[in-house]
């Protein structure tokens, strides 16, 4: 048994030296690149529409197709007192949170919507019911009222 386990440690070791790392038992994380990024932040749009859409009971909502410059977010169909949500979705490993806003807010203006909003994917959660969303207040209140506050 004993002698089984030293020639794994010794392998990883010499595996450790060989990546230069010896001694501190680190692994290289892969890295992120543009075609991974994409897909996963594909797979998260569909896990987020698909939820919404059964916990919700509305098969109108789904990933929406992509509007170039015009973009008016990622999933539609999104409803409250009868006016559309606009939801930008993130997955992310740096945030840049007051960009996402500021990206929710222009898609809402595009697409004339009440609210706009960040659903952001939380590391190593995979329930889509327990990722994130984020807002202003401004866009809360619109929430709850159903009309966008006046400019001050």
């Amino acid at each position: 048994m004993h002698k089984v386990v030293n020639q794994r440690f010794l392998a990883q070791l010499a595996t450790q030296e060989r990546d230069g790392n010896e001694g501190r038992g680190v692994t290289q994380p892969r890295k992120r690149t543009r075609a991974s990024a994409k897909a996963a932040g594909a797979r998260f749009e569909r896990h987020i529409a698909d939820h919404l859409a059964a916990r919700l009971d509305d098969d109108r909502i789904d990933r929406r197709p992509r509007n170039g410059a015009k973009d008016r977010g990622d999933i539609g169909g999104l409803r409250c007192h009868g006016q559309e949500i606009v939801a930008e979705l993130k997955d992310c490993t740096r945030w840049d949170v007051a960009g996402w806003l500021r990206e929710a807010e222009t898609e809402r203006g595009n697409a004339d919507a009440l609210a706009g909003v960040v659903i952001a994917k939380r590391r190593n959660i995979g329930d889509p019911g327990q990722a994130l969303v984020m807002c202003t207040v401004d866009t809360l209140i619109a929430l709850i009222t159903g009309r966008r506050p006046e400019a001050e």
